[in-house]
């Protein structure tokens, strides 16, 4: 019995029973988050990419605050990972810039990117001054809604009526109901053909002013698709009959011939129906991947279509004084739409996969001789 106390009482000293005194064994330190981005400021080129390093302790995340700058990945975990930045072309007029946020756990570094205007070549002959233009650049609203053209500027044609070529879309003004078809963001108009439920949607969208005689251009990068058929072209103000009252295309393109591109007039002499149409053609490889300037100059006596500065497309005046052969002596205005199907966008199909197809504008211009 005396032995089983002197056990006992060993036995309460080695377990300490109902002591608060620590064991000695230190509980491991906490890892602080680490995470670091280099460099934290870079500038990008026109449609380039440029790349920074990601290093960090554990899982990180990163967004973009500007739609035209994007990154890949946009996550990672511990290491060190290379970020490509990737941004569309700045068409906006200015520089701008764009913040990226990286965060891990509850620390965050920032990146901002910076980019330069995109340089455009000058094409105008000599001898005209602008009179007027779009150049697309509205800034978004602060309730995140889409951007619509001015209509002060603009004005829609509706309806799925098939536009004399029985074409397949319905034209909307603008937007219907959640669905936007013509909007403006970082510095570019998008016209977007889409399927919505049984039908496909888009725009045809006019100025509200008209001239006589000048030099149009418009810097456009067209849809991909078969289906599509962009157009920039020219309608008489007083319009009353076609082909009588005459058409100027300054540019069209259907999507089953990707990157040919034309330039015609249409009169009562001179029309596609019956096989006396005036029209010339220019392949352009990157028509559909890249922006081109595609212009008109028409005078009393000539009309001239140009690609980026090369006349690919003449059409005199007969000087007859002849409607039938040179109706081009009247106000015409100026269009933009993205037709779907139709006797010539259709006429080897249409491939629905295709949708939405989005034809872009950077501007619209319009000179006249002083």
């Amino acid at each position: 019995m005396k032995n089983m106390g002197y056990l006992f009482i060993t036995l309460l000293t080695l377990f300490g029973c109902g002591s608060n005194e620590p064991s000695g064994v230190e509980p491991p330190p906490v890892a602080e988050t680490y995470l670091s981005v280099s460099p934290d400021e870079v500038s990008i080129q026109e449609n380039g990419t440029t790349q920074i390093v990601v290093t960090s302790n554990t899982e990180w995340t990163v967004s973009s605050d500007a739609e035209w700058c994007s990154c890949s990945p946009k996550s990672g975990s511990m290491g060190s990972t290379n970020i490509l930045i990737t941004a569309t072309s700045n068409y906006t007029g200015s520089s701008r810039s764009a913040e990226l946020t990286f965060t891990a756990g509850s620390v965050g570094k920032k990146c901002t990117v910076r980019q330069k205007s995109t340089q455009v070549v000058n094409h105008v002959p000599e001898g005209y001054s602008l009179v007027w233009q779009d150049e697309f650049n509205d800034a978004r609203p602060d309730n995140g809604k889409a951007v619509l053209p001015n209509t002060s500027r603009w004005w829609y044609e509706t309806g799925a009526s098939g536009w004399g070529n029985h074409e397949l879309q319905n034209y909307i003004p603008g937007v219907s109901g959640n669905d936007t078809c013509a909007a403006i963001s970082d510095g570019t108009l998008k016209i977007t053909a889409k399927k919505v439920g049984g039908q496909v949607l888009s725009v045809r969208m006019n100025t509200q002013q008209g001239w006589t005689y000048g030099y149009f251009e418009a810097r456009l990068k067209l849809p991909q698709g078969k289906g599509t058929w962009p157009a920039f072209w020219m309608m008489p103000k007083n319009f009353q009959a076609w082909p009588e009252d005459g058409e100027i295309d300054i540019m069209e393109e259907v999507g089953y011939r990707p990157n040919w591109v034309s330039s015609s007039i249409h009169c009562k002499a001179y029309y596609h129906s019956i096989g006396t149409q005036k029209t010339g053609e220019k392949f352009v490889p990157t028509a559909e991947s890249d922006f081109h300037i595609y212009a008109v100059e028409w005078t009393a006596d000539v009309i001239r279509g140009f690609v980026d500065g090369d006349k690919y497309f003449e059409f005199s005046n007969d000087k007859k004084g002849d409607k039938n052969t040179w109706p081009f002596y009247t106000p015409f205005y100026l269009k933009l739409n993205l037709a779907w199907g139709g006797d010539w966008g259709g006429s080897q199909g249409v491939d629905e996969s295709k949708l939405p197809a989005t034809y872009e504008i950077d501007y619209v211009r319009v000179y006249q001789k002083e």
